[in-house]
């Protein structure tokens, strides 16, 4: 027999052998169970355990415990782990191969999930619900969640939503959105004192009265001055002729008062988001005070994920009762 024949004989049996372990591991990969490979395929795609998790809404230590199981299962190993991370081994590169000619073979449509729309005040958004919205994005990240902030009335009629909290005047959530919405529910009654940064008034040189405010500058949160409980502060602003500034950025505003010993209107709840910050009370008679409201569209309430965005604000509002304490 020449060398030639020899070589492809072997050839053709290392072919052989390849098919054979091919469709061995197409066989493997049918007999998955679904959950298994789709926790598989995820990790594969992204690299990262913990990224996998998020996009699957699943705790990484139970993600880890069925790459586990299915490891155990197969009698390999899946994973190559470094330093940097982890890459696909040989056995994993083979089933996720496999795995991805099944899954174009089936034609496996992409679970489509709802969008769900939330208009929020902005300064509740930036205060208080935007840290706990982080959190549930960082656990869900196949969520589709469209966030629009309210920073007007007019903002508050106008847009459309599934979940909305705006801030009324005291006593009645009206005006309230424009569309069909369950009964509005008050989460909070807030009231507003002016606030100055800690490092920049001393206690025996903080103001008392409204005349001590004369070597103060003053800002205002733009939306503020149409709020008719505020007329007492706002009537103080309009009358300066020097020392105020007016703001459309609510995260401005709260940033000129950290740092350019500015005095501004701000919730009593503040000290509490910024230890930094102290209001000033007993400057006026008056007192300033809105209230928080939620409601649910009346046509998409019964929603899954629009009930977990709800009992996410309610849980917060919950976890934060003292803030609101005056």
């Amino acid at each position: 027999m020449s060398f030639m024949q020899t070589s492809a004989r072997q050839g053709a049996a290392e072919y052989r052998v390849a098919i054979d372990k091919n469709a061995s591991w197409r066989q493997l990969a049918a007999g998955i169970d679904p959950e298994l490979a789709l926790c598989f395929t995820v990790s594969a795609r992204c690299g990262c355990f913990m990224q996998a998790a998020r996009s699957l809404n699943i705790k990484a230590t139970r993600l880890r415990r069925q790459l586990v199981l299915l490891e155990s299962q197969l009698q390999c190993s899946l994973f190559s782990h470094s330093d940097n991370g982890f890459s696909l081994s040989r056995d994993g590169l083979r089933l996720h191969a496999q795995l991805i000619a099944l899954a174009h073979e089936r034609d496996l449509p992409v679970i489509e999930q709802p969008l769900i729309r939330l208009a929020v005040a902005d300064s509740i958004l930036h205060d208080i619900l935007g840290r706990d919205l982080v959190a549930l994005l960082r656990r869900n990240a196949s969520v589709r969640l469209d966030i629009m902030t309210l920073d007007s009335e007019l903002a508050l009629q106008a847009v459309s939503a599934d979940v909305v909290v705006w801030l009324g005047e005291s006593g009645s959530p009206l005006p309230g959105p424009s569309f069909a919405i369950t009964e509005p529910r008050r989460l909070a009654e807030l009231d507003y004192l002016p606030h100055i940064a800690k490092r920049y008034c001393r206690v025996a040189s903080r103001p008392e009265c409204l005349d001590d405010l004369a070597d103060f500058l003053l800002v205002q949160w733009r939306q503020d001055s149409q709020v008719q409980s505020f007329r007492p502060w706002n009537a103080l602003v309009d009358q300066r002729l020097a020392g105020s500034v007016h703001l459309q950025s609510w995260e401005l505003m709260l940033e000129m008062i950290r740092c350019s010993a500015c005095i501004g209107l701000l919730p009593h709840y503040m000290s509490h988001f910024d230890r930094g910050l102290i209001a000033l009370p007993g400057l006026f008679d008056q007192p300033m005070r809105r209230q928080v409201w939620m409601a649910v569209n009346a046509h998409s309430g019964g929603d899954a994920q629009v009930r977990m965005i709800v009992e996410l604000i309610e849980n917060t509002f919950n976890e934060r009762r003292e803030w609101f304490q005056s």
